[in-house]
This record gives structure tokens, C-alpha cells and sequence, in this order.
């Protein structure tokens, strides 16, 4: 397995990836939501507005910058791997069934961590208008929005790779499912409609998960509500707010 893998896991491989999981899911799920069934599903819309098309363009243009420079990461990554400097493996074998199923929950963990408290860090003053208010502009967010970055904040945001790279063994599937789980992730968080139910919400294993409402009112506001995946560190911290309960 690991020679096959060897010879599709490449670089441009991984660019053209990075770009098709952004535009698939922020594309299906604006086209479902903002366009074929927008009048169907406007009882679980978050905010009654609709973003303006100079919006949505200002979004797109903002990830294809931040999805670019992610590319740039992923060269330099190839590089270090062909070099033999990081600790990719390609024969699941080589660890075992168990670790590489560990190794992607210790990704989500660990970029949850990362995640939570590199948002703090740019919504310090001075920081935030500097890098962080590109992404705040969109106080109504869309699926768009999910890498609306300033480059500087893109850069931020790959940060956490190098730790995947040369601190844990990593296979590139399941490097590849991490990826494709945050970029859902991302994408649902700025979704701007609440698709899981009240009754999920508020259960004990839903209250831990952000969901839509979680995220859509940190981009109202800004003191609460920093996590990705969880609510963990927002409720061991003090900055969680439970967003009021939709109009039905």
C-alpha cells in the first residue's frame, strides 16, 4: 500500500484537494440553503438578512487567498517529508488500525486547543484590527466565509501542522480525514442556519459540540464563543454564551 500511496500522494494532489473540499462543501451548502430551498428552510435561518452578492464575493476572494497560502504549507511540508524530516508514514501497518483511528481524534483535540486559543490571541486590540476584522466583516456569514482570512491569519492558521508533522507519526489518509472534517466543520460553523435540533443542543452531549448558533453569534459577538469543534474551552474559560433558542 505504501509504494501506491506514494506515487498519488502528492503535492498537487494535496492543493487540488484543499481546494475542491472548500468549494464542494461551502458550494452545496449555498446552494441548498441561499438558493433551492432558502424559502423551505428560512424557519432555521440565524439572522433574517441576506448577505449581499459584494459579500459573498469579498468571502470567496479572502479563502482563495487563505486556500493559497495553505497550498504553499503543503509544498513545504512534501519537501520536509521527501527529506525524510517529519514523521509521515504510508503502511498503516506500521503503527496499527488503533493508532491511525487515535491519530485523527488527536488532531481534532489538538486543533480544537490551537484553535481556541490562537483566536483568543487575534482578538487582542491592536491584533484584531490588524488581522482579524477581515474575517469579522462578515457579521452575517455563509458557508463562503469558512477561510475569509487575512493572510497573516492564514498563517496562523496552519500553524498547527508542523505539530501533526514532526511531533506524531501521521498517515496522509488519515491526515486527509482530519482535513476533510475540519473544512466540514468550518463550513457548517458559518452555515448562517441551525440545522440541528434544540433538543440535540441542549442534551449532555450536544451541549459540548459549537454548532452554527454558537459561531454565527461570535460573529455578532466577539467575547464569546472562540472554539471550533467543542465548547470545552469556551466553558473552562468563561466565553461561552448559549445562543437564544431560534424562532420556530
Amino acid at each position: 500500500m505504501g509504494e501506491e500511496l506514494e506515487k498519488i500522494y502528492t503535492w498537487k494532489i494535496d492543493s487540488l484537494s484543499l481546494f475542491l473540499r472548500y468549494f464542494v462543501f461551502a458550494g452545496i451548502s449555498y446552494f441548498i440553503f441561499y438558493v433551492w430551498k432558502s424559502k423551505t428552510f428560512q424557519k432555521i435561518k440565524i439572522q433574517e438578512a441576506v448577505p449581499s452578492k459584494n459579500h459573498i464575493v469579498r468571502e470567496i476572494l479572502f479563502s482563495i487567498s487563505t486556500l493559497l497560502i495553505h497550498c504553499a504549507a503543503g509544498w513545504m511540508a512534501f519537501y520536509m517529508w521527501k527529506a525524510g524530516h517529519t514523521k509521515i508514514y504510508l503502511n498503516i501497518s506500521d503503527q496499527s488500525g488503533f493508532y491511525f483511528i487515535f491519530s485523527v481524534l488527536a488532531m481534532i483535540l489538538i486543533h480544537d486547543t490551537y484553535f481556541y486559543w490562537t483566536h483568543r490571541f487575534i482578538h487582542l486590540p491592536g491584533i484584531y484590527n490588524l488581522i482579524h476584522k477581515v474575517h469579522h466583516r462578515s457579521t452575517n456569514p455563509t458557508p463562503w466565509a469558512s477561510f475569509s482570512f487575512h493572510p497573516l491569519e492564514a498563517l496562523i492558521s496552519v500553524g498547527v501542522l508542523p505539530i501533526y508533522l514532526f511531533c506524531m507519526p501521521v498517515h496522509p489518509i488519515a491526515l486527509f480525514l482530519f482535513l476533510t472534517g475540519m473544512t466540514l466543520i468550518n463550513v457548517l460553523g458559518h452555515l448562517g442556519y441551525e440545522i440541528f435540533s434544540s433538543g440535540f443542543r441542549k442534551s449532555e452531549y450536544g451541549k459540548w459540540h459549537n454548532t452554527s448558533s454558537n459561531h454565527n453569534l461570535h460573529h455578532q459577538n466577539q467575547q464569546y464563543n472562540f472554539g471550533l469543534y467543542f465548547s470545552f474551552w469556551d466553558r473552562i474559560m468563561n466565553t461561552y454564551l448559549a445562543p437564544q433558542e431560534l424562532k420556530k
